[in-house]
């Protein structure tokens, strides 16, 4: 267990150590609601270019470290980004969102699809990991992300964002011979792309598997929960030290399936209390979260007491205070500003008599 102060904070926790305050980061932190970003899309308006251009994903995933200093710096990205990789072409809409034209509907394009090679389709994932390791130096622990396997079949099978997900689930229920292969070779190519981000820099990696919640607890543990695992299997024959965090929106059905998966710490969405999320996960494992991105809305006072509530019912160690989503367009730059520097002096204002 690494104890010195050359290692972050942030990483610090997430290896376990017991530390006087939670780390702090949010998920989404680079984006609209900040002006400097607003105004680079202004100037840059594709969405892939942004994210694939190393200079321009740099200096996205920065922008809120300089007006922040949160203790997690995550590099600015999408989780479709690997996709063209494998042989799914993809575009990102704006005000429409992805679009992945034509959708995997058959066992001839599942069988088609090429494993992931990262340094050959996603050489600026490098640049942008190595740069931003660079850039924080210890000041702050540099995040990698991925999509886990059903989030990103969903997305692939369905062409688009979805409402009811009826046309992958229409795959599970009546083909899922043909899903259960398209999950496996995106989770071969994951743990790939997982192992490659470590390399080039990260130091702990997120999965989002966003639309998992979505799922019966039965269909998780059929078609999220084995290809999480496989992930994280894989990363961690090669990777054992490096932590790793699964997120899920709508999540509270599935928590302690969330737990099975592998990872070192689950990230709790905001429809569970902080309290019972941590019993219900069992002490042993380590929880990131979770205050209601809509909190940040309200007046500064009210967003202090709810980041005390949250750290007090998360106990002491094993957390890292983050949102259970991501920063939401049209929030106050001010606020996230009162977030981060509340979340910094949590061990000062906790000692002080209520």
């Amino acid at each position: 267990m690494t104890g010195t102060n050359e290692t972050p904070y942030l990483l610090r926790a997430a290896q376990g150590e017991i530390l006087d305050r939670p780390p702090v980061w949010m998920m989404r932190q680079a984006g609209r609601y900040m002006k400097v970003y607003r105004d680079l899309r202004d100037k840059y308006p594709s969405f892939r270019e942004r994210s694939e251009n190393p200079d321009l994903a740099i200096e996205i995933s920065l922008q809120p470290w300089r007006a922040f200093q949160p203790d997690g710096v995550i590099m600015f990205s999408d989780i479709l980004t690997p996709l063209p990789g494998m042989g799914i072409p993809f575009d990102i809409v704006e005000s429409k969102g992805p679009v992945i034209d034509p959708p995997i509907r058959t066992k001839e394009q599942v069988d088609n699809l090429r494993p992931l090679d990262p340094e050959e389709s996603l050489p600026f994932i490098k640049t942008i990991l190595n740069t931003l390791r660079a850039e924080v130096g210890n000041k702050s622990t540099v995040l990698g992300f991925v999509g886990s396997p059903w989030t990103l079949a969903a997305y692939a099978i369905e062409g688009k964002s979805s409402k009811n997900y009826a046309i992958i689930k229409n795959m599970a229920f009546s083909q899922p011979e043909i899903l259960h292969s398209f999950l496996s070779k995106i989770a071969d190519s994951i743990a790939v792309y997982v192992r490659y981000q470590i390399d080039c820099g990260a130091q702990v990696v997120q999965l989002f598997d966003s639309w998992a919640g979505q799922l019966s607890p039965q269909d998780y543990e059929t078609f999220a929960l084995p290809y999480q695992q496989q992930v994280v299997r894989q990363v961690k024959q090669t990777h054992p030290d490096t932590p790793l965090i699964l997120y899920i929106s709508g999540s509270a059905g599935v928590l302690e399936r969330m737990g099975q998966s592998g990872v070192d710490i689950v990230s709790l969405d905001w429809t569970v209390d902080m309290a019972e999320g941590r019993k219900r996960l069992g002490r042993g494992m380590k929880v990131q979260g979770n205050i209601d991105p809509g909190v940040l809305f309200g007046s500064q006072d009210f967003i202090k007491a709810r980041i005390l509530d949250t750290v007090r019912k998360a106990g002491r160690g094993g957390h890292i205070l983050n949102l259970g989503h991501g920063v939401l367009v049209g929030t106050p730059e001010d606020n996230v500003r009162c977030f981060f520097e509340t979340a910094k002096q949590v061990d000062q204002l906790l000692a002080v008599p209520v």
